[in-house]
């Protein structure tokens, strides 16, 4: 695996970007597969670490992933998963990518038990799966961890029970609400998260024949069907990778088309935040127009569940205020260890304290390249974006955590007249 990116400094981003699908969407959706012996087919699946992670979890289950539409930047995925036969995702595959834990609310509805690794730690955080556990609990099933498993059954099956999350969470909602699925009865799960990725799962599930509804709301109402049938569904597009890509153009003086959606209606805490920093939206054909054509204002962000400033497009944020003239601040309210970029923005000579969940950035007038490295997915590619804009060249390790969540990074740029390197 190539581990290094060089970054050349003083690169204008201008140009059109095709936006992939999204990672956050695709990996549920290929989870949700498992529910029904019958075939799934998703397209805008984007070409990803991450979803060839899931692939291969899906294979260890008894699943055949066939790529039948190959695109420079997604594909088209069709799941067959009438012979899941293994009922135990093991650690060395759910140690790669914390969204392994989503075939467990799958699994265990249509097989009535399964057996799936404890993910671990995490970059940027702890990340507990206790909800996950404590609502397949409600459900009717019986949850014992040991030896560093969650070993679920549910030999009568699932039944439908109102659950309230005490904290918001994404993947726990996304797993419970697949789990209710194939329970009998109705489930309510309230306070349940709102985010794009979870209103697109349960699109996917209603068209397959199940009984969504209040998705996108803090309430959802699940009334259970006795199976799910054939179907073919579009991912949505990623709008974290959009709001990077206009990041970019706002750090390096530049503009950029976002093709594949209504990205201010898929970000609109975010969009409105890039507008209060001085940087000028428009809609156009089938996407959103971003362009920075004079002096960004400093501001202050506080990242928050959806509809709220997202939080992976702090890190991305923090890069852009690094060249705003003011003090800027970010309050990270969602992950208690999301500040980890910070060492390595300084190192390019960023002006940053941060104070517990705080952040107070003060504008610098200029960057400097530096060898860096990449802690986690999104601070990787803070990192790209603040050596755009640096004086010299910026070599960033541990680029695979780039691969893991952002499709053809070199090519999308390129198509902006930005050139990175790829070097061993």
């Amino acid at each position: 695996m190539i581990a290094k990116i060089k970054v050349p400094g003083g690169q204008k981003v201008c140009g059109v970007v095709p936006v992939s699908g999204a990672k956050n969407a695709a990996l549920p959706l290929l989870a949700s597969s498992i529910l029904s012996n019958n075939g799934l087919r998703l397209n805008n699946v984007p070409k990803l670490l991450d979803v060839d992670t899931m692939f291969s979890l899906l294979e260890s289950l008894g699943a055949t992933c066939q790529v039948v539409k190959n695109s420079v930047y997604n594909d088209s995925v069709e799941l067959k998963t009438d012979s899941i036969h293994n009922f135990t995702a093991p650690y060395d595959m759910v140690k790669k990518m914390r969204a392994s834990i989503l075939v467990l609310g799958p699994l265990l509805a249509r097989c009535g038990r399964c057996k799936v690794s404890l993910p671990g730690g995490c970059a940027i955080g702890v990340r507990p799966i206790d909800l996950h556990l404590k609502g397949m609990e409600a459900l009717g099933a019986a949850i014992d961890l040991k030896n560093g498993y969650v070993h679920a059954t549910a030999k009568n099956g699932l039944r439908g029970a109102d659950f309230e999350f005490p904290i918001v969470t994404v993947t726990g909602t996304e797993n419970i609400m697949m789990a209710a699925v194939l329970a009998e009865g109705t489930t309510v799960l309230k306070n349940a998260a709102k985010e794009p990725e979870i209103v697109d799962l349960a699109n996917c599930l209603n068209k397959r024949g199940a009984k969504i509804s209040g998705h996108g709301t803090d309430t959802i109402v699940i009334n259970g069907v006795s199976g799910l049938r054939e179907a073919e569904y579009d991912v949505l597009p990623d709008r974290i990778e959009a709001g990077t890509y206009a990041i970019a153009a706002g750090i390096t003086g530049g503009s950029v088309d976002l093709i594949g959606g209504n990205f201010e209606e898929l970000l609109p805490s975010f969009m409105d935040k890039m507008k209060q920093m001085g940087l000028e939206l428009s809609a156009i054909e089938n996407g959103t127009r971003v362009k920075c054509s004079g002096k960004l204002s400093s501001a202050s962000v506080n990242t928050e569940p959806h509809p709220g400033f997202p939080t992976d497009l702090q890190a991305q944020t923090m890069a852009l205020m690094c060249l705003v003239e003011g003090e800027s601040n970010i309050f990270e309210s969602i992950w208690e260890n999301r500040f980890m970029h910070v060492a390595e923005l300084m190192r390019m000579g960023a002006d940053i304290t941060v104070s517990g969940a705080h952040a107070s950035v003060r504008g610098v007038k200029q960057l400097r390249g530096a060898p860096v490295m990449a802690t986690d997915l999104r601070a990787s590619f803070s990192l790209v974006l603040a050596a755009l804009a640096a004086k010299g060249d910026t070599i960033i390790d541990r680029v695979y955590h780039l691969d893991r969540g952002y499709c053809c990074v070199k090519e999308k740029l390129a198509g902006c007249g930005v050139t990175v390197e790829r070097i061993n």
